[in-house]
């Protein structure tokens, strides 16, 4: 089996903190999730995050106006300076402070960063050149008394105003101007959270945390008592020492203007605090956002209310708007909300939300076209694969959900919850159209459903029993007892005949569900049992206890046939208030979630730690170990800690209550319920670890996911990058494939391109094939090439849109090799379900094409027999005018 898996995408969470952007063509946006950046595009409807990570979560991103380079600055003020089309970084930077704000200039030569209640601009570094020292400063600016909040350049890139806590914006000049001095914008009593120039410069807008808007403008000879003077008590710093630098082609009206308050506006929004804005120069539009929800439009400077909508019911952290104006895009961090609203229309482009709380459990549909998860917040998602968005919640459960299942035919999800029920899903129709219950109110921890779909079986976490029901009827069948601790864990053989059911008194059960007999078979372990699966076959199990140790057995003999010493593979990351070091640590070195792979050769396990492990089955040896985080937030991803956190009593800085440092007054008070927190009680403070609470292989083989504390982290197979060819000789070329392209012999390119196995030389020869031909090839294809073209089909439908052609050549060849690859089912299942999930993707693209467009299909057919009719008709007339005229 390959192991080169890499990371690929994180869904499930869709924004944290910190700011919202647009690309310049305004069709993604870019949206922080944790110490990522995720990018939505939204014309295509798809979703991808890129690789590389930042230290800690990210405060602040910024995207260059070209779209080529992006700075992401964590939370510390470290940055990455990465490409934005590929995803890789190329330099880092430590702006040593936290920053609250980074704007690239228009013209894209400089970026402005807040530096605490100063302001730096650097130059910006070549992204296609590698360099020693990148980053050159081009100037510090000071002036404000207390930190930074918004920086917002002017359109000619020569000028930039900022705004600042201490209630003041200040507009600078990029180079110095001779005679200017720093600008001081005076007069609100709130906080300044924005300041922007409209599109000809001529005029400036000021927005304070209190709801007021104040436009400046140049002052007029009569009015001068509402103008605030230019005078500046600070330091000036080295702008007027430096040489003058502005020639005289240049317009510095901007500079030299005295500026006055011409208006001032206020927003009716009673009981609020405006939270985000922004502003568009084109249509001289300003965004809103308040803390209680509430976003608004209004035209300036007439300032004339467009909308006012409630989005969301927690505060707006951020907002943008894109190039054109007509989007408008949310990030809601209390509750993980990204919106993207069309105000125009009034109409939702995208509207997703993760789970509020931790992400506990997912499993795979049968095609791997979509993939469920449960949380604590009690909601059930169901993701797509595809595009990375949810496109359905159901929100029945009361309480935590602890497991979710999909049957193996049909679209039905089962979901357990501590609330004390199953339900069952209906995907077609979206509607819970069953609920189990036990007769006495119970808390739910496992499940699993038959492979035909009839039975569904749930582990209780008080009565240790098993509870039986039948799905079409909704009755209960039986109740399994035997088990003296909780059900941790319950799968049915692949089979369908034998239920395993592994619990915390240290054994696993064998259960023959549909004999005459309810006798069970313990199989005895050292230590609790957290988790179990069955092998593909359904000849071995395979069960992970609490001392680290994975134990499998043969179901047909009832004999241990191997055994993983996994406490070393798992144990890393010391918790910031360990006592002890990360190896010495006793706490997590368990698995607590295990998936075979589709052909049964290795096991994926993970726990309550920063890693995941794959296992070769046949050997006991680990195959390859991932890191799901390197975010230093998190608690758990650092082997050593750092002694200059630690205060003299032995307490950790982190572990430092600072909600009275926030700047809201509802995020300095503590509005949790006693008996609510989670964690030990008596500590002040706690953060989140860095933990998988289950990992699932997908049925294609091709990739895994794991829910972890950052969201469910996507881990797929890489094959662009090795190079792997076979049967070469020296007459084998790129360019001898191409002149027998030319002769047309196309069977003869195909196996000359497998031999090659480069991606666009296959790819090349493949569309090259006439859908006339695929039938004969397909039927004279050597069979050592066979799952190798499955494969690649496979990978091709998901990425081109050559429909027809891609369902001929899987028809032809299952239906040349049919019989050949049916006994070989079990080495080929991967590729078998690659294609069906192509298949299914075609099916519902088609069938949502058809009925998104059935009305204006219904029009052109009935136009078309309209005009039949009236060419009938002339018809008809014609022929009688002619026997007319021969009578």
């Amino acid at each position: 089996m390959k192991s080169n898996f890499q990371f690929s995408n994180l869904i499930g969470t869709v924004y944290r903190q910190g700011n919202v952007l647009f690309t310049p063509d305004g069709n993604s946006v870019l949206s922080p999730v944790g110490n990522r950046v995720s990018v939505f595009d939204l014309v295509n409807n798809k979703s991808r995050t890129l690789g590389f990570e930042n230290r800690k979560n990210i405060g602040c991103i910024a995207l260059s106006p070209d779209g080529n380079v992006l700075l992401s600055v964590d939370e510390d003020g470290r940055a990455i300076f990465s490409s934005f089309r590929r995803g890789t970084p190329l330099h880092h930077i430590n702006f040593k402070a936290p920053v609250k704000s980074i704007v690239f200039s228009p013209d894209g030569k400089f970026f402005a960063v807040t530096h605490k209640s100063h302001l730096q601009v650097w130059q910006t570094p070549s992204h296609l050149a590698r360099e020693f020292a990148p980053f050159v400063l081009h100037r510090n600016y000071t002036g404000h008394r207390d930190e930074v909040t918004n920086i917002t350049w002017s359109p000619c890139s020569r000028y930039f105003i900022t705004s600042s806590r201490d209630m003041t914006a200040r507009l600078f000049t990029l180079h110095p101007v001779e005679g200017f001095r720093p600008k001081t914008f005076a007069g609100h009593r709130d906080i300044v959270l924005g300041a922007y120039f409209s599109e000809d410069s001529k005029t400036i807008y000021t927005v304070s945390r209190d709801g007021a808007v104040f436009v400046w403008a140049a002052k007029t000879i009569a009015g001068g008592d509402d103008a605030e003077e230019d005078d500046f008590d600070g330091p000036e710093t080295d702008i007027l020492d430096a040489p003058a630098a502005s020639s005289s082609k240049e317009d510095n009206t901007v500079a030299y203007t005295r500026w006055g308050i011409v208006g001032r506006h206020y927003f009716s929004q009673p009981g609020t605090k405006v939270v985000c804005s922004t502003f568009h120069p084109s249509s001289s539009l300003l965004v809103v956002g308040f803390s209680s929800g509430v976003f608004g439009l209004w035209e300036m400077p007439s300032f004339t209310n467009v909308h006012t909508l409630s989005i969301s019911q927690e505060k707006i952290s951020s907002v943008a708007i894109n190039a054109t104006g007509e989007w408008l895009v949310f990030g809601a961090s209390k509750l993980g909300q990204l919106l993207v609203w069309e105000w125009q229309s009034e109409s939702y482009v995208l509207k997703q939300q993760g789970h509020f709380f931790d992400m506990n459990t997912l499993t795979f549909s049968q095609d791997g076209q979509n993939v469920a998860t449960g949380g604590d917040d009690g909601k059930v998602k169901v993701w797509n694969m595809t595009s990375g968005f949810c496109y359905v919640t159901f929100a029945d459960h009361s309480s935590s959900v602890s497991c979710v299942e999909f049957a193996k035919q049909g679209q039905v999800l089962f979901t357990a919850s501590l609330d004390g029920t199953v339900r069952a899903y209906d995907l077609v129709r979206y509607r819970n159209f069953r609920t189990f219950t036990s007769p006495t109110p119970v808390q739910f921890s496992s499940l699993a459903v038959d492979p035909s779909g009839d039975i569904v079986c749930a582990g209780s976490l008080d009565s240790f029993e098993i509870f039986l029901w039948s799905v079409q009827t909704g009755k209960l069948l039986d109740i399994l007892t035997g088990h003296t601790a909780p059900v941790a864990a319950l799968a049915f053989s692949p089979t369908g005949n034998q239920l395993a059911s592994a619990s915390w008194d240290r054994t696993v059960r064998l259960w023959s569900v549909f004999g005459r007999s309810k006798l069970s078979e313990p199989f005895l372990l050292s230590s609790d049992v957290l988790a179990l699966a069955f092998r593909p076959d359904g000849k071995e199990l395979a069960a992970s206890t609490l001392d680290g140790q994975i134990t499998f057995w043969d179901v047909a003999e009832g004999k241990q046939t191997g055994i993983i010493e996994g406490r070393k593979d798992i144990s890393g990351g010391r918790k910031v208030d360990d006592r002890t070091t990360a190896a010495n640590a006793s706490s997590g070195k368990s698995f607590n979630s295990l998936a075979y792979t589709a052909d049964g050769s290795c096991l994926i396990a993970g726990g309550n730690s920063k890693y995941v492990v794959i296992y070769d089955v046949r050997d006991g040896v680990m195959v390859k170990k991932f890191q799901i985080s390197e975010n230093l937030s998190l608690d758990g991803t650092q082997e050593i800690l750092d002694s200059r956190k630690i205060t003299e009593s032995g307490l950790s800085l982190d572990l430092v209550d600072t909600r009275g440092d926030e700047d809201d007054l509802e995020d300095r008070l503590d509005q949790s319920l006693p008996g609510a927190a989670r964690g030990d009680l008596s500590k002040r403070r706690f953060k989140q670890e860095a933990r998988t609470k289950a990992v699932r292989f997908s049925p294609t083989g091709r990739c895994w996911a794991a829910a972890s504390t950052e969201g469910l982290l996507i881990y797929s197979l890489d094959d662009t990058i090795a190079f792997d060819p076979f049967d070469l000789s020296i007459d084998i070329t790129p360019q001898s494939l191409l002149e027998t392209l030319g002769k047309k012999e196309y069977l003869l390119a195909l196996v000359v391109a497998f031999r090659l196995n480069e991606k666009p030389l296959l790819l090349r020869t493949y569309e090259a094939i006439p859908p006339t031909d695929v039938r004969l090839i397909a039927k004279q294809l050597p069979r050592v090439y066979v799952p190798a073209l499955l494969r690649f089909i496979a990978g091709h439908v998901e990425s081109s849109p050559h429909v027809e052609f891609d369902l001929i050549w899987v028809g032809a060849i299952l239906t040349a090799h049919g019989r050949w690859l049916r006994e070989r089912s079990g080495e080929f299942a991967s590729d078998f379900r690659a294609i069906q999930k192509g298949v299914a993707d075609f099916s519902s693209t088609i069938s949502r094409l058809c009925d998104e467009n059935s009305y204006t299909l219904s029009y052109i057919i009935h136009q078309q027999a309209a005009v039949e009719a009236s060419s009938s008709l002339e018809g008809r007339e014609e022929q009688g005018g002619r026997m007319e005229i021969e009578a």
